[in-house]
């Protein structure tokens, strides 16, 4: 979930070559509603959002999911010590600085094996 659309197809091309289906969202209200859809795995999700930022996105998600709700990762340009910890109260499971390194990202998705 990005609302930079060339970020988000961008990761959307990279995880469908290695294996992996993907659904794109580009705001806030469109990453709940795919959420509540599909419940994936995993969700990627751009922190700084017009309405609805990242952290409430993945509150909101925190809050619909019960027990097992999926590995939320806060894929952004924001990479202060406090946004981190800002991502980890709102139940960011990551934070990753764009852009995300190949390696890096199948680091992640194979230590979570998803």
């Amino acid at each position: 979930m990005d609302d930079n659309r060339d970020a988000a197809e961008s990761l959307q091309m990279l995880l469908e070559l290695i294996g992996h289906e993907v659904k794109v969202a580009y705001d806030g209200s469109q990453a709940i509603e795919a959420y509540l859809a599909e419940h994936p795995d995993i969700v990627f999700l751009d922190i700084g959002l017009p309405r609805l930022s990242g952290y409430e996105v993945a509150r909101r998600i925190r809050g619909q999911a019960a027990g097992n709700g999926p590995l939320l990762v806060a894929l952004t340009g924001w990479e202060r010590e406090e946004d981190r910890q800002r991502a980890a109260e709102a139940g960011f499971d990551h934070h990753i600085v764009k852009p995300i390194a190949y390696e890096q990202l199948t680091e992640l998705l194979g230590r979570a094996r998803i």
